[in-house]
C-alpha cells in the first residue's frame, strides 16, 4: 500500500502531465501559426516589392521613347538644314549618350553620372541651336556623389526644349541647379520662357513630370518627395526634392532589407 505522500505525488503527476502536455501543444500551435503569419507577411512584402519594381521599370521605360524621339528630332532638324559637320558631331555625341544610357541599369545613379548624360544631350542641342542656346549647371560641393533616379534632370531639361525653346524664337537660356539643404536634395531646372507648361488633360503634371513624381514615391515610400512646376516672373522652373543619400549608403540599406 502506497504512503499518503507518494500517492499525493502520483495524483499530482497524473494531473500535471496532461496539463503540461496541453500547454506544450497550445504553445506549439500558436508558434506554428505565428511562423505561418510571418512567412505570409514575408511573401506579401516580397510580392509588393516585385510589383513596385515592375511599376518602376514600366515608368522608367516610358521616359526612353520620349527622350529618343526628341533627340532624333533635333538631329533630323540639322539634316534638313544641311548642316553636315554639325550633324556628324551630333550623331557622334548621340552614340556616346546611347553607350552611357545602356550602362545605366540601377534604380539609382550618382548625380555626376546623371549630369554626364545631360551634358551629352545639351551638346547635341548646342549644335542645333548654336549661339541662341546658353546654359549653366550649378552643383554644390559634395553633392555629386549623392544618388538620383536616372533621367530625372534629363527629363526636366527635355521639357524646357519641347515646351519652350522649340516653340519660341529668341534666346534660349537654361539653368540647372542641384543643392543640398539639411537632409534633402533639391533639383531645379529654370528656363527663360514664360510659356513653358507641360499640358495635361487633368490639369496636373504632364507625362514626364508625373513619371518622375511616381518613381520618387515608389523608391522613397517613407520619405517626403515632391515635383513642382512653377511659372515665375522671369521664366519657368521645375523643382524636384528627395532625400539626400550617398550611393554606398543606399546599397548598404538595400542589402540589410
Amino acid at each position: 500500500m502506497l504512503p499518503i505522500e507518494s500517492f499525493s505525488i502520483y495524483i499530482m503527476f497524473c494531473v500535471l502531465v496532461p496539463l503540461l502536455g496541453s500547454f506544450t501543444l497550445l504553445f506549439l500551435f500558436v508558434f506554428e501559426k505565428r511562423i505561418d503569419l510571418l512567412e505570409k507577411q514575408k511573401r506579401e512584402i516580397a510580392l509588393e516589392r516585385e510589383l513596385q519594381t515592375a511599376l518602376y521599370n514600366q515608368l522608367n521605360q516610358e521616359i526612353q521613347p520620349h527622350f529618343f524621339f526628341n533627340t532624333l528630332n533635333s538631329i533630323l532638324a540639322l539634316a534638313r538644314l544641311d548642316r553636315k559637320i554639325e550633324l556628324i558631331r551630333s550623331i557622334e555625341t548621340l552614340s556616346k549618350l546611347l553607350k552611357f544610357k545602356y550602362r545605366t541599369t540601377s534604380n539609382f545613379i550618382p548625380i555626376e553620372d546623371e549630369l554626364t548624360y545631360v551634358n551629352y544631350y545639351l551638346e547635341i542641342q548646342k549644335i542645333r541651336f548654336r549661339d541662341r542656346l546658353h546654359y549653366e549647371i550649378q552643383l554644390e560641393n559634395h553633392v555629386n556623389k549623392a544618388i538620383i533616379i536616372p533621367f530625372l534632370i534629363q527629363t526636366l531639361v527635355e521639357n524646357a526644349f519641347k515646351h519652350a525653346f522649340d516653340k519660341n524664337i529668341g534666346q534660349a537660356i537654361l539653368k540647372i541647379k542641384i543643392m543640398k539643404k539639411e537632409s534633402t536634395i533639391y533639383v531645379s531646372v529654370w528656363n527663360n520662357s514664360l510659356e513653358c507648361v507641360e499640358p495635361n488633360r487633368d490639369g496636373g503634371l504632364g507625362l514626364g513630370l508625373e513619371n518622375i513624381k511616381k518613381r520618387l514615391e515608389l523608391l522613397f515610400p517613407e520619405d517626403e518627395t515632391s515635383v513642382q512646376l512653377t511659372n515665375l516672373e522671369d521664366g519657368t522652373a521645375v523643382f524636384a526634392a528627395y532625400p539626400y543619400i550617398v550611393k554606398a549608403e543606399k546599397q548598404e540599406g538595400e542589402k540589410t532589407q
